[in-house]
């Protein structure tokens, strides 16, 4: 039984638009990918955070201990997407695609790592920024 082709392209946009919930990880490695579940997780508790900020205000300290999982999980999936778009095809066939001719990707997973760079920078600095702030803050604190 042969595998199926696992395309670079795909798993590039893959972790771009659904990588915070493991989507890139179920494509590559299956449905039985324990640490693919696990994003999801993550991911809704980093929500749970927003929406608890957005309802009870920023001095909610579950909310600002729970964002930054939230910023962690895109910038994760953001660094797998520019990973994967980067990897050259000899090496992407060898790993995901044994025993199947190599096939040359064009200009998709570039793009897609020009985008994970911009919204993955942006999110981390992001993420980084409100993580020190609230700590500052939290540490002024009488």
């Amino acid at each position: 039984m042969t595998r199926r082709y696992r395309s670079k392209t795909l798993a590039t946009w893959l972790a771009i638009t659904v990588g915070t919930l493991g989507g890139h990880r179920f494509y590559l490695r299956g449905w039985s990918d324990k640490l693919g579940w696990l994003h999801p997780v993550v991911t809704a508790i980093g929500l749970l955070g927003v929406l608890r900020m957005r309802n009870l205000g920023q001095d909610d300290g579950q909310a600002w201990a729970l964002i930054p999982l939230l910023g962690l999980m895109i910038s994760q999936a953001m660094l797998c997407a520019i990973v994967y778009g980067l990897t050259p095809d000899e090496q992407w066939d060898t790993r995901h695609n044994p025993g199947q001719p190599v096939r040359a990707t064009a200009w998709a997973p570039v793009l897609g790592v020009i985008l994970a760079l911009l919204v993955g920078g942006a999110v981390l600095m992001g993420t980084i920024a409100f993580s020190g702030q609230k700590f500052f803050e939290w540490q002024l604190q009488p």
